[in-house]
């Protein structure tokens, strides 16, 4: 049995399937009508920026969409100098302790642990000031656990948003599709969620072909905050030639990005005016670096480390191409950014990035790990600056389908419905306080 979903677009719910869960059938296809009023809304999600990647800035971003219209709360963990409460463009950032991590970009198995009964001690004396109306989760992996006691103890709707890696993640020895007790773990989250929410296709099949849950199960493509315009952007700033072609590549340097693999094809490229931007930090960077050094193109390569926002826009106006040899990607939001600046885009065909990216529109998507044709892909770019503008012309009009008020009113449909299955179809939100 497929598992089925219902596919958001800009204006509202696609091909509705039927469902043997009714509530969340409806839940996910937003029934017709608004509630009155604004909503209470709880956030868990272990990592929210500066913390972890490409899941927490997009769940950000949706806080602060939601944040004008509705009182907007995020439970999420601390670490290092983090306040525990701040705010963010009207978002309440409620951050409790953890043990043991150390680096922003790399998470611990203490500190996801410590997540849960702190986040439950907090979220319970949180709803004691303020009732939530809704809770939704993100990351069944380490969240999924905390927001569905939560949404237990408090008799409210939890909406469980998976992202791809927390259901599979080919990198990691200790992702939950490799473990018999995890996979049990991960499929009762998904059962006992009021709604389930993938971002992509990939997503949302290993939902069943894994975890074996055949329930409806929503598919809302992310987005992004649409970048700032940049001016004034120079190639001098980043140590770059003005004649160079410049490839980019942003994310948290992890094995699964197999980053190495990129210092490979810029030695097999055989172009000496290329150069490779790296923007991230993570434990695979002495190897990158080492790799550059034994195949004699560290010349060619800049690491930029972990960069503000501004910073990696000012790169990606500056750059050529935008290029990853990631195994898999939930989705890949790094990939959106780069089409806000034009740039072509190679990458791998394995993740939720197979919904929107396509060979020959937005760049290359190349089989997995065929090094070689993906070598060839970035010399094609190279040297046809008229190939590279007519895929800038079309990632441009593209990247308009995701950007965040897309992904925002998609799910402020999806909180409304389940509110009224769980309370009363037509009870104002008001009412319930």
């Amino acid at each position: 049995m497929a598992v089925s979903c219902t596919l958001y677009g800009p204006d509202g719910p696609l091909n509705p399937s039927p469902s043997r869960n009714l509530a969340a059938q409806a839940a996910i296809r937003g029934d017709p009508g608004h509630l009155q009023g604004s909503m209470r809304i709880l956030f868990v999600n272990y990592e929210y920026p500066p913390l972890g990647g490409g899941g927490g800035v997009v769940m950000a971003a949706l806080a602060r969409a939601l944040a004008r219209k509705h009182e907007v709360t995020v439970l999420t963990s601390r670490a290092l100098d983090l306040a525990a409460e701040s705010d963010d463009e009207g978002v309440r950032v409620i951050r409790v302790p953890v043990f043991f991590r150390k680096h922003l970009a790399v998470a611990n198995l203490p500190s996801m642990v410590m997540y849960l009964p702190s986040g439950l001690i907090r979220g319970l004396a949180l709803a004691k000031q303020s009732r939530f109306d809704v809770i939704n989760t993100h990351f069944v992996v380490p969240s999924g656990p905390l927001g569905d006691w939560l949404a237990t103890r408090l008799h409210v709707p939890n909406i469980l948003s998976v992202h791809g890696g927390d259901l599979f993640d080919p990198s990691k020895t200790m992702s939950p599709h490799r473990h018999g007790l995890m996979r049990s773990a991960v499929a009762r989250l998904l059962r006992r969620a009021s709604v389930v929410i993938g971002q992509s296709n990939d997503t949302v099949g290993h939902v069943a072909s894994i975890y074996g849950v055949h329930r409806e199960v929503g598919l809302i493509p992310l987005g992004i905050e649409r970048p700032p315009s940049i001016s004034g952007a120079t190639r001098a700033e980043f140590g770059v030639r003005d004649d160079a072609f410049v490839m980019v590549t942003v994310g948290r340097v992890i094995p699964r990005k197999a980053s190495t693999q990129l210092i490979e094809m810029l030695a097999k490229l055989n172009r000496p005016s290329a150069q490779l931007l790296i923007l991230g930090d993570g434990p695979e960077i002495p190897a990158v670096l080492e790799r550059a050094a034994a195949l004699g193109v560290t010349h060619q390569v800049r690491h930029l480390g972990y960069v503000t926002d501004d910073t990696k826009y000012r790169v990606l106006s500056i750059a050529d191409a935008f290029v990853s040899t990631s195994q898999h990607e939930g989705f890949g939001l790094v990939y959106l950014e780069a089409m806000a600046f034009g740039l072509p885009i190679v990458c791998y065909d394995r993740g939720g990035q197979t919904d929107f990216l396509s060979t020959p529109a937005t760049g290359f998507v190349v089989k997995l790990n065929e090094l070689e044709t993906f070598t060839d892909a970035v010399r094609q770019l190279h040297d046809s600056p008229a190939l590279c503008s007519t895929i800038r012309g079309y990632n441009l009009q593209r990247v308009e389908e995701f950007f965040i008020d897309h992904c925002a009113n998609r799910y402020e449909q999806v909180f409304e419905s389940a509110l009224r299955t769980a309370s009363g179809a037509g009870v104002p939100a008001d009412s319930r306080r």
